[in-house]
């Protein structure tokens, strides 16, 4: 039986004789360190994207309202295709008529490990927590710490008929806050110091005479 390619969908949809989100990885597989990236991205609805290192490529949600370092904040998080381990250093402007069209910038970036464990207290694989619709995990970024729980609360196709949903929650621990999440518009990338409309013009035509 042929494996199922996880980036199938990704590859899909991008053409890449005219963006410049990468084809292929470029980086290794840290089992010990996995990362996560959260990416503002200016598409035809704002929002951030969320990703974690699991099996190799970059799970991914899509956040309306951002990640917050509040317990009090549920936010709906919405899976997407997954994204190959090169992604995580994507910033720049997706071409006009392509996929996700609109400025990228990396609003956080950093490591994770898994805290999942069943009923008993037992540990549980990131994978298969992931698969079972609870994962717990601690983040180590520059702006978001601490633990994190993404939960399944709709299955694709049920509860309705809809698209598959999750909630991403802040745990109460020491590394909580209460700023929530900034205003994309002017929060700055953590790789470059960029908003999105400096990466937005930096990536536009010169159009001087």
């Amino acid at each position: 039986m042929a494996s199922i390619d996880p980036l199938a969908e990704y590859h899909r949809r991008r053409d890449f004789s005219r963006t410049a989100e990468p084809e292929t990885d470029r980086r290794g597989v840290d089992a010990e360190r996995p990362c996560f990236v959260v990416q503002i991205h200016d598409a035809t609805a704002m929002h951030f994207d969320f990703r974690l290192e699991v099996d190799g490529v970059l799970k991914s949600w899509a956040v309306p309202k951002g990640p917050s370092d509040n317990p009090h904040d549920r936010r709906l998080a919405m899976p997407t295709e997954d994204h190959p381990l090169a992604y995580r250093d994507f910033e720049g402007v997706i071409a006009p008529g392509e996929y996700g069209a609109g400025a990228v910038i990396i609003w956080d970036e950093g490591t994770y490990h898994n805290i999942s464990t069943d009923r008993q207290g037992s540990p549980v694989p990131f994978a298969e927590a992931l698969a079972s619709g609870h994962a717990s995990f601690w983040m180590d970024g520059r702006k978001l710490h601490g633990g994190y729980a993404l939960t399944r609360t709709r299955a694709q196709g049920g509860g309705g008929g809809g698209r598959e949903a999750w909630l991403l929650v802040k745990r109460a621990d020491d590394r909580t806050g209460t700023e929530g999440t900034p205003d994309p518009h002017r929060a700055r990338s953590a790789r470059s110091g960029h908003t999105l409309n400096q990466v937005a013009r930096a990536a536009a035509p010169d159009e001087r005479p």
